[in-house]
């Protein structure tokens, strides 16, 4: 990857925000201004934080992508159609990256150019503290170098995986909607906290690092979920216990 990568954000959602915020912090491109980001001026408001954060910002995708080697398509699935002609002519020589739920690389490939060098990408908000995880499949014309670009690039920000593309949207339910299921256990375990007298402060810190730890403790043991819950339950006890009314109250079910 090379040191003076500019990357670009058609679309300045808190997605784009999350990953430029990334890629900053994790020193993917040599300073701020080396990113991005463009949309409409009726949602100029969208690109105060990057502007904060010393990003270039344009109402013209043209101008965006006139100084950006990677240009990642942030926009809504349903926008995809109005933003694609305007920048049609000019996709040749960049690395195009959409991360535009359920839009497909074909789907891409015939509203770009059959020669464009298109990846598709999913990734999560948690790349903003570098602990994201993003998966990724390539179009025809992308390179090895490329790949190894978009590996690198992402990697800055956490875990990177190439997939099949058949497996796209099953991980947009896994990873990419998977924050928000975490937070609303985190809320849950901490109101539990708070209604048997903890702090509210406190309460949040140990749910919100009991997951943390514990989502630790399967990627550095490799040991399966059940084996590590198993260990946590004593013979009568109060996990087990606990356990049971989640299961009876449906939470595994509702998660699947």
């Amino acid at each position: 990857m090379s040191a003076n990568l500019r990357v670009g954000f058609i679309g300045a959602g808190k997605m784009a925000s999350a990953l430029a915020q990334g890629f900053i912090k994790g020193q993917a491109v040599k300073c701020a201004s080396h990113v991005s980001a463009s949309c409409p001026i009726a949602d100029k408001h969208l690109l105060e934080h990057m502007k904060q954060m010393g990003c270039q910002t344009f109402h013209c995708n043209k101008e965006l992508m006139d100084c950006s080697d990677v240009v990642i398509l942030a926009v809504k699935p349903q926008i995809m159609p109005l933003v694609l002609p305007d920048i049609k002519s000019l996709v040749a020589s960049k690395l195009m990256v959409s991360i535009a739920a359920g839009v497909q690389l074909a789907q891409l490939q015939a509203d770009l150019n059959p020669e464009s060098k298109i990846v598709r990408l999913m990734p999560n908000t948690p790349c903003i503290v570098r602990e994201g995880v993003s998966v990724f499949c390539s179009g025809p014309q992308v390179t090895p170098e490329d790949n190894a670009t978009v590996k690198q690039l992402f990697g800055t920000v956490g875990q990177i995986d190439e997939v099949k593309e058949s497996m796209i949207d099953a991980v947009t339910g896994v990873s990419g909607s998977g924050p928000a299921y975490m937070y609303l256990i985190i809320e849950a375990m901490a109101d539990g906290g708070v209604k048997q007298g903890l702090p509210r402060d406190l309460a949040y810190n140990l749910a919100a690092q009991t997951m943390v730890g514990a989502g630790r403790m399967v990627l550095d043991t490799h040991t399966h979920p059940a084996v590590l819950k198993d260990e946590v339950c004593s013979p009568g006890g109060t996990t087990i216990t606990a356990l049971d009314m989640l299961e009876k109250s449906g939470l595994r079910t509702s998660i699947m």
